[in-house]
């Protein structure tokens, strides 16, 4: 069984190819070949290099934003390098060092992202800070009643916070639909 396995086939014999006839020739001088059109160069290759080189700099924006917001780190990390990308085509050396210049916007394409996509139902940006503050003292362990005196609102604003930046997409499938896949 082994050596079955390790046996190779034998190969194919290679047809002969035709000698080259006058014909030929004469065709290829009648008809020159014309010049092989090359590659059109990628106006952005140098600005997508530079942009690759300071991958970090999106893996440190994107683990920052999502600690604070509780966004997935892997989405935020592909908004930030796409605001990378924006800086590295735009940048020109004399404005001084890349990376400074790349974090900005990284940072700016994620707060726009999050501020235009990030939640269901608009709610103010100041809810959405006081909902992250909150949700942190959540985390470390303070107790439910105490995080609204903790960061200086109302039980009635804090419940209205919570409520304003927790609504979540929630797919709805009716016996109907249900009916309709199975069949």
């Amino acid at each position: 069984m082994v050596e079955s396995c390790l046996a190779r086939r034998p190969r194919r014999p290679q047809r002969a190819r035709p000698a080259p006839s006058n014909q030929a020739v004469q065709l290829v001088i009648a008809f020159p070949a014309k010049p092989r059109r090359h590659r059109p160069v990628n106006p952005h290759a140098a600005a997508n290099a530079l942009a690759l080189q300071h991958r970090d700099i999106a893996q440190t924006v994107a683990a920052n934003i999502s600690r604070r917001t509780g966004h997935p780190k892997e989405d935020l990390e592909q908004i930030a390098m796409l605001g990378i990308l924006q800086a590295a085509r735009r940048f020109s050396p004399e404005r001084g060092s890349f990376r400074p210049y790349a974090r900005t916007y990284a940072n700016g394409e994620v707060y726009h992202y999050l501020r235009d996509k990030g939640f269901l139902i608009k709610v103010p940006a100041s809810w959405r800070e006081l909902h992250s503050r909150g949700q942190k003292l959540l985390r470390l362990g303070t107790a439910a009643a105490e995080v609204p005196d903790r960061l200086g609102v109302s039980v009635e604003r804090w419940e209205e916070i919570v409520m304003g930046c927790s609504q979540r997409v929630v797919a709805w499938e009716t016996s109907e639909d249900i009916g309709q896949q199975s069949t």
